[in-house]
């Protein structure tokens, strides 16, 4: 066997690092279990403090990056079990600084907000979790089934009501 030299050396080990950046995850692990960072979404809540604390609960194997409530006393508890995540007391603000970084939105605000916050997310490409209602109005409801038609985006109503394990054994 001839003599490797350095230059060798690292042009070879360089290949093989990028082969393995470049072998799909399950080769890799998923299936034991392991989600790359890079394979997790980006996910900003808004409206944390209440149900919206269940709703990242759910989320909670993925990247949590922005977390958004108008009564920062109130939602205390979800800002410490998230602490990577930035912090805003209005959604707008949070949208113009932290959107073009998530993938996904989860609403969880006062009712009559719902559509106008999960529209903004939406035009701006981002999939939505929206917790129910999800509307005001008939109007709103179309015109979110609308505009996630128009951006090719996911969106989801959460209604617990109806997808708990007691419903389903009924």
């Amino acid at each position: 066997m001839g003599k490797i030299t350095r230059r060798d050396f690292i042009k070879k080990s360089g290949m093989g690092t990028a082969a393995f950046m470049i072998v799909p995850n399950v080769v890799l692990g998923r299936s034991h279990g392991h989600v790359a960072p890079s394979d997790k979404l980006n996910i900003a809540g808004v409206g944390v403090g209440g149900m919206g604390r269940r709703n990242l609960q759910k989320m909670s194997t993925e990247n949590i990056v922005a977390l958004c409530d108008v009564d920062w006393k109130y939602a205390a508890h979800i800002f410490e079990r998230y602490p990577k995540a930035k912090r805003y007391n209005d959604y707008k603000v949070m949208y113009s600084e932290l959107l073009d970084e998530a993938d996904a939105v989860m609403v969880a605000t006062a009712d009559h907000t719902h559509a106008i916050t999960a529209a903004e997310a939406i035009v701006a490409g981002k999939h939505v979790y929206v917790e129910k209602p999800l509307t005001h109005s008939v109007y709103e409801s179309r015109l979110l089934t609308r505009l996630a038609k128009k951006y090719n985006v996911a969106t989801q109503m959460g209604n617990q009501g109806a997808s708990g394990e007691g419903t389903r054994l009924a």
